[in-house]
């Protein structure tokens, strides 16, 4: 069909259709909706109404509201059907969580030894140092981000590939943040924790493997929602002082937490005298079942006050840690009250005073 554009408001009207019939009023309140969907002001909310649907976020989202799902059904003592039920607590228990629930043989073959565990940490190691190590060659180098990783990011973000062309010093403050995390760890692993025989299921073994490699590009990929302001130096505020000292807190806690336990099952001179579950005493034992879980959603905390308590993806990530490191938190908590019948009425699985 043959069209003419009105010069007067820049209107689309079919020349078959009557002058008469054109309506100036309703061609000028589209004229107004075009110049805003074109102004600064509809690219900011768009923007933001693009980050939060990214499918990083939506990621994060639905792990969260998996756990948080297993954490209602453990809460509340509710019941799958029996085939499920069965599969169910299997895949979300580990180590001492899972010796008394009946299992088939066949679900026995998926069985890993937790000793394993420090895998998890070896491979966050190797992996964001090499991120941090490409990142540190962005900026001091002003070498670009490898095609590979772009690409990456760009699946889980959408964002073109100038979104990492500076990098903020959030982010960088993140990645030595999450190394230093993943390397204290691993050491902890192998020099400091006692593990019983307990066993973990194959899936949880290759989610661990996963989970940090999907964790260090959601470092990367909050850098885009983050304000560029000027040179690293000029950058530093107040948040990531705050956030890192509070890190700093919660990775002691973390540390003296899990040595506590190793010591209940070594003697003075360090030698492992039994693989036996023990009542945890002492410290912040004191106040729930297990501080180092407690410790673990802190230091994801401080993360996201490094990044001054602005990105969506990272209170995602927060969220996440928040519903696992719960389940995991009732379930041990439920396995002491159940095991030790003195063990302490007031004290709480996770959260002090409140979960």
């Amino acid at each position: 069909m043959n069209k003419h554009i009105l010069p007067d408001h820049g209107a689309v009207v079919p020349l078959s259709k009557s002058l008469n019939e054109w309506n100036p009023k309703r061609s000028g309140i589209c004229f107004l909706w075009y110049l805003y969907t074109s102004g600064p002001q509809y690219d900011a909310a768009a923007a933001a109404m693009h980050d939060s649907i990214a499918i990083v976020n939506i990621i994060w989202f639905l792990l969260a509201l998996c756990f948080l799902i297993a954490f209602c059904l453990c809460k509340f003592s509710l019941k799958l059907p029996h085939s499920l039920e069965h599969v169910f607590q299997d895949l979300i228990r580990y180590g001492k969580t899972k010796e008394h629930i009946k299992r088939s043989n066949w679900q026995l073959v998926f069985d890993i030894s937790k000793r394993c565990f420090y895998h998890f940490y070896a491979v966050s190691v190797m992996w964001n140092g090499l991120l941090l190590l490409l990142s540190l060659c962005s900026v001091v180098m002003n070498e670009a981000l490898p095609d590979w990783l772009i690409d990456a990011l760009w699946c889980l973000t959408g964002r073109p590939r100038d979104a990492w062309n500076e990098l903020h010093l959030s982010i960088l403050l993140l990645q030595v943040l999450l190394w230093v995390h993943s390397l204290r760890r691993l050491l902890e692993c192998l020099f400091v924790s006692v593990f019983s025989n307990g066993v973990i299921h194959v899936v949880q073994y290759a989610f661990g493997l996963g989970y940090y490699v999907l964790l260090g590009l959601t470092v990367l990929c909050i850098n885009s929602s983050l304000p560029q302001s000027g040179s690293l130096v000029s950058q530093l505020t107040w948040h990531h002082v705050i956030g890192t000292l509070l890190f700093i807190w919660a990775s002691l806690l973390q540390n003296r937490s899990l040595s506590m336990l190793a010591k209940m099952r070594t003697d003075s001179s360090g030698k492992v005298e039994t693989l036996a579950h023990k009542m945890p005493c002492g410290g912040w034992f004191e106040l729930v079942s297990c501080p180092h879980y407690l410790a673990e959603l802190l230091i994801y905390v401080s993360m996201s006050v490094c990044c001054g308590c602005s990105s969506l993806t990272w209170w995602l990530v927060v969220l996440y840690v928040l519903c696992n490191q719960a389940l995991a938190a009732q379930l041990c908590h439920d396995y002491y009250r159940s095991k030790f019948e003195t063990y302490p009425t007031q004290r709480k699985a996770f959260i002090p005073f409140v979960l």
